[in-house]
């Protein structure tokens, strides 16, 4: 998570959407940078409502405005299925070398997830709390100048975007029947990301 405090912004981090890049790139011009421990890292909007807005709305009196990234649906199961595939995690639990993608996605479906397909929902990530707090601004992850363009207008900066906790690359398909019932079972995390301006 990144909070830039004189542009009134907290970029929240949706894992495997590219955010530590952007972490990386503009840490330097950040007032608060929470890269540790991973659950601070990528906390949610309930999160960020529960422990870290309290401390800018009583202290500071000031609401600041979140942004957040969200991936194609498939595209992000598709870069937890390949980000752990990496050689370290081979033996683990949460390992997927020998598990296709359809299994990893029927997997991800089920209520009871086993450890390996446990891997949070964007769409619960983002989703705006009673109280009002919720993602002001939105992008695709597919939408890189958009998102580029604003924070470079909002933030007043330019600046280089390298790569960071990068999948490995690895054949990715998913057959017909398993991906309408992704579809079908996740169709509001679908539409939340149809509804994302391009």
């Amino acid at each position: 998570m990144l909070v830039f405090y004189k542009a009134n912004l907290a970029f929240l981090s949706v894992p495997k959407t590219g955010t530590t890049a952007y972490e990386n790139a503009l840490r330097d011009h950040a007032d608060m940078v929470i890269s540790e421990p991973p659950t601070l890292k990528h906390a949610p909007v309930y999160r960020y409502n529960r422990f870290v807005r309290p401390m800018f709305v009583n202290v500071c009196k000031v609401e600041l405005e979140l942004m957040a990234v969200m991936r194609e649906p498939i595209s992000w199961l598709g870069s937890w299925w390949r980000y752990r595939q990496r050689p370290f995690m081979a033996g683990r639990p949460n390992a997927t070398h020998d598990v296709s993608f359809d299994d990893f996605v029927q997997a991800y479906m089920k209520g009871k997830k086993p450890s390996f397909a446990d891997v949070g929902s964007q769409l619960k990530f983002l989703e705006t709390q009673p109280n009002g707090v919720g993602v002001t601004h939105l992008f695709r992850y597919e939408d890189q100048a958009r998102l580029q363009g604003f924070l470079t207008d909002r933030l007043g900066v330019s600046f280089d975007l390298g790569r960071a906790n990068v999948s490995p690359s690895v054949p990715m398909s998913l057959s017909p029947d398993v991906e309408e019932k992704l579809r079908r079972k996740c169709a509001d995390e679908f539409a939340l990301y149809e509804s994302i301006p391009s």
